[in-house]
């Protein structure tokens, strides 16, 4: 379960999204340089080896720490991707091909804007399809993938069910966990109509309508994903005058009518927390990007559920980043992630704690955020502040294991 949102704005690209996944699923943050000249032939992606490029951009990704693939990222020529698991009539049920985190990576390391990134994008589902165990720990999860992809001059978003798609350019879309495509898109896969109708999805009577010939219903229901989806697309066409940072960040935090009493979740809060066996899943990451030829800005919590965590500034410079990033060849356990991750669970089922913690985040996170408006950022100062932010609430944590329930367990302790 996710939610990915896009808007364009007096000549500004927002992008934001909370990727939802497993409770305890560690997440990081890595920078994968550019490439030039690369002689290797192949990659191997998640499951599936496939033929590589030898030109690839410069990419900040969100990546689960046991994919190749990522959640959500931003490249060089600020190119940002996010994907949603759609359960449609067409999942592959068995096998494994490219997963939609996979997916989200090729198009950022090949795709020098938005239209360049859906090509690569729809060219290797067409090629390889999609499918296979996306789940950390259930290894059942399988699903197909929507998808926005963003640059500075415009949005597009992405549904796809097995190796069909279609695609609409957008100003302010919001997408969940369920299609949102139905007879207005203007582009599709080769054949679309006439492989809708040998997949008998399709009767060939009146419009075609891509959500309700492949879109199931249930599983869509029970992860609340189009309350979700109803409700952000709402708050963007009510956007007015300038939208920031601020404004996208309360967005990616809302628990709705429920506010903190977690028991009452249901899978409609867009900031979520998983508690019991229809509510597995967790935010466990969160990201925000001003697309802009060149020079993208970001912000990221690097850390699990946004409305105990800091968004922290990050861009391509080279100074940029010390407090969020991790190497990719290091160990999970050297991540912001895994070392936040107690003061996250306290803050879970201990209010006072959890109180304190917001109080401090919401002095420091605004004057994170003002210095991304200045012309050449202290990203070193930035750094330092994050860092001990998270040191302090880190230390106040206690380390010992905290029960939080058999959604919550895994391999390994804290």
């Amino acid at each position: 379960m996710c939610d990915t949102l896009v808007l364009r704005q007096h000549g500004h690209t927002w992008f934001a999204k909370n990727s939802d996944r497993e409770a305890a699923e560690p997440q990081r943050l890595i920078r994968i340089p550019a490439v030039r000249g690369d002689r290797v032939p192949t990659v191997l992606a998640s499951y599936l080896q496939i033929p590589q490029v030898s030109e690839r951009f410069d990419v900040i990704l969100s990546q689960p720490s046991w994919l190749w693939g990522g959640e959500m990222g931003v490249n060089e020529r600020g190119v940002a991707i996010g994907n949603e698991a759609v359960f449609t009539r067409l999942t592959l049920k068995k096998g494994e091909a490219l997963l939609g985190t996979d997916l989200v990576r090729l198009g950022l390391e090949r795709g020098a804007s938005a239209r360049e990134a859906l090509e690569v994008i729809t060219q290797h589902l067409q090629a390889f399809g999609q499918g296979g165990p996306s789940g950390y720990r259930n290894k059942g999860f399988r699903h197909d993938n929507s998808f926005l992809i963003a640059d500075p001059d415009e949005a597009w978003v992405l549904e796809t069910a097995g190796h069909l798609w279609v695609a609409k350019r957008v100003e302010r879309w919001a997408i969940s966990n369920a299609l949102t495509l139905g007879h207005d898109f203007d582009l599709h896969s080769p054949h679309l109509h006439d492989q809708a109708r040998r997949l008998e999805c399709w009767d060939g009577k009146g419009d075609f309508h891509f959500a309700r010939a492949f879109d199931t219903r249930l599983l869509p229901w029970i992860g609340g994903a189009h309350c979700r989806q109803s409700h952000n697309q709402q708050v963007l066409d009510a956007c007015a005058g300038h939208t920031g940072f601020a404004t996208l960040s309360a967005m990616l935090r809302d628990h709705g009518s429920c506010g903190d009493h977690f028991d009452h979740h249901n899978n409609r809060q867009v900031c979520m927390h998983a508690g019991r066996f229809w509510r597995p899943m967790q935010t466990t990451a969160s990201l925000i990007a001003h697309l802009r030829a060149g020079d993208p800005l970001l912000a990221a919590t690097g850390t699990s559920a946004p409305c105990m965590s800091l968004f922290q500034p990050l861009s391509f410079d080279d100074e940029a980043g010390a407090a969020l990033l991790t190497d990719p060849l290091a160990a999970i356990e050297d991540s912001l992630w895994w070392r936040f991750e107690p003061a996250h669970r306290r803050s879970l089922v201990d209010a006072d704690f959890r109180h304190a913690l917001r109080a401090s985040r919401d002095q420091l996170e605004p004057q994170l955020m003002q210095a991304l408006d200045t012309l050449i950022p202290d990203w070193a100062h930035l750094a330092s502040q994050a860092a001990d932010w998270h040191r302090h609430w880190q230390r106040e944590a206690p380390r010992a294991e905290i029960q939080l329930g058999r959604w919550w367990q895994r391999s390994g302790h804290l």
